[in-house]
């Protein structure tokens, strides 16, 4: 750990800032006046001692351990009881609306095609919404497993009758 020189007056300034206003700045020496203080407070500044809220000076932690001392854990926020309740609030009504909400389909799109076509009680195969859509198998029996099951949660069944075409239907 490097030990760092402290001027007399900066010595003086931080010590009663961490002893007496929780590591805010707010005395100075008799002796410091004017433009001395610009010249104190620009030291330790540069020096990375001080920070700034735009208002007031505050020791920073590079100060407080230049004076030996541990920086103060932060306080916790006091809870506001009526900000607690408006989230608690706004959680709930969120958590319900989600669990309410399932995904949806557009009414023309191919995919509320494919499902219409797998709705029939015939059911249908990979090759007629190959045609019916314009998409490759792969795309077809990714759409099944991907957004059909894993997204709509639409359970698929398939059969293959003997010498035929696998089947796809929702069951």
């Amino acid at each position: 750990m490097t030990t760092t020189q402290l001027t007399p007056a900066q010595h003086a300034i931080l010590a009663y800032a961490l002893e007496h206003s929780d590591g805010k700045i707010v005395w100075f020496p008799d002796n410091i006046k004017g433009g001395a203080r610009k010249k104190v407070l620009d030291g330790l500044l540069n020096r990375a001692l001080i920070t700034t809220d735009g208002t007031d000076w505050f020791v920073a932690a590079e100060g407080y351990e230049a004076m030996g001392r541990e920086l103060p854990a932060p306080k916790p926020p006091e809870a506001d009881p009526e900000i607690e309740a408006a989230v608690a609030a706004a959680e709930a009504t969120w958590a319900r609306e989600r669990a309410d909400t399932k995904p949806r389909t557009r009414e023309n799109s191919k995919q509320a095609q494919v499902i219409a076509m797998l709705r029939r009680p015939e059911g249908s195969t990979v090759r007629q919404i190959c045609e019916a859509t314009g998409w490759q198998a792969h795309t077809v029996r990714g759409t099944f497993a991907g957004a059909f099951k894993k997204k709509l949660g639409l359970a698929i069944v398939s059969d293959k009758p003997q010498g035929g075409e696998r089947v796809y239907r929702i069951a």
